[in-house]
């Protein structure tokens, strides 16, 4: 179908361009006569005005991207919700994109959405480090930038970010008082930040409750399924299995549940299991997950909403808001069913 015009409007008409645009845009100097008949004959049509060129012209978009490094994990997408609450109810829409844990794909994502005029950019970055570069050249030419996630507390630029070594120490001492003696943590890659602040939790609480290093060890694992996988069939073939194991998020406890299972093992008997992340499979399986709760969709408001300041406001000083969470203990980390909440 033929996209209707401005030139076909006048052409209609046998009016000026010109005329027609004033009549669109409701100037003083049209006769109110004239006026109404370009409109009329504009329905009749079928003329829409072209929303880019009208966004163009007002130097805005009303388009938000916002990169995320997966959709394998719950909270993500849970994040996008919180984000489009704030940002469809004030006008804008939400161009979604995913980089696939992968730094150039990220690289590429930013470039697109600058190139489509988006007004700013909500950011979860696979790490801090890999486009730290981009990052730093975004906020010099004033591009509005939020990140959330994985990124330490001290990085550059606004950010909102979950209180991972806090709650991660809580995981594990509810492991360490639930009496396992030998407790081993499935991390993500070394240099994610994300990585860092959970292992640094549950180092903690290692040292706290004077743990020895042969009652321990951190083992550096994906972020899926196939990785929780992967890491429990080593353990079983260097027979190594711990009392219990506290994982990077929900995936990989999963993966490391369904493996554990495949090899005749019992959860929590012979192995106790913690995940974080808190997605909906967590209290589905059997046993139920006992897992870490991010208020994910309140985190993506306030990410949502400090964009939105900066866009409306021009930029302050970087903000960082930092969210608390919960353990929600389920069975497959106590002996004895208990009520037990952080």
């Amino acid at each position: 179908m033929k996209h209707v015009t401005i030139k076909d409007v006048a052409r209609q008409l046998g009016v000026s361009i010109s005329s027609v645009s004033r009549a669109f845009n409701d100037k003083y100097d049209i006769k109110s006569e004239t006026k109404a008949r370009i409109l009329q004959v504009a329905k009749d049509l079928g003329y829409r005005p072209n929303p880019i060129a009208q966004k163009l012209s007002q130097r805005q978009s009303l388009n938000i991207g916002m990169i995320v490094p997966e959709f394998i994990n719950d909270f993500y997408a849970r994040v996008i919700i919180g984000v489009q609450q704030v940002l469809i109810a004030k006008g804008y829409q939400v161009l979604v994109m995913q980089s696939d844990e992968n730094s150039e794909l990220e690289r590429n994502n930013i470039q697109t959405l600058i190139d489509n005029f988006v007004d700013g950019i909500i950011i979860c970055p696979i790490n801090e480090h890999d486009n730290s570069s981009l990052f730093k050249e975004l906020l010099s030419k004033n591009i509005p930038l939020v990140f959330l996630g994985r990124i330490s507390a001290g990085f550059m630029g606004t950010k909102v970010i979950f209180d991972d070594y806090k709650w991660s120490l809580f995981a594990t001492e509810h492991l360490i008082r639930q009496g396992y003696r030998k407790i081993h943590h499935l991390s993500g890659a070394p240099d994610f930040s994300v990585s860092k602040k959970r292992m640094a939790g549950f180092l903690k609480a290692m040292d706290k409750h004077h743990y020895t290093t042969d009652q321990y060890r951190v083992i550096h694992t994906g972020l899926t399924p196939e990785a929780g996988e992967m890491a429990i069939n080593q353990l079983v073939k260097s027979d190594d299995l711990p009392e219990a194991i506290f994982c990077i998020n929900d995936p990989v406890a999963l993966g490391a549940m369904k493996a554990l299972r495949m090899h005749g093992l019992q959860i929590p008997q012979d192995v106790a299991i913690v995940g974080c992340t808190e997605t909906p499979m967590a209290a589905l399986v059997y046993p139920p997950l006992t897992s870490i709760t991010q208020p994910a969709i309140e985190m993506g408001t306030s990410a949502a909403e400090l964009l939105l300041r900066q866009i409306d406001h021009g930029f302050n000083p970087p903000q960082t808001i930092t969210f608390d969470g919960h353990l929600n203990v389920r069975d497959s980390s106590i002996q004895v069913t208990q009520d037990l909440r952080y």
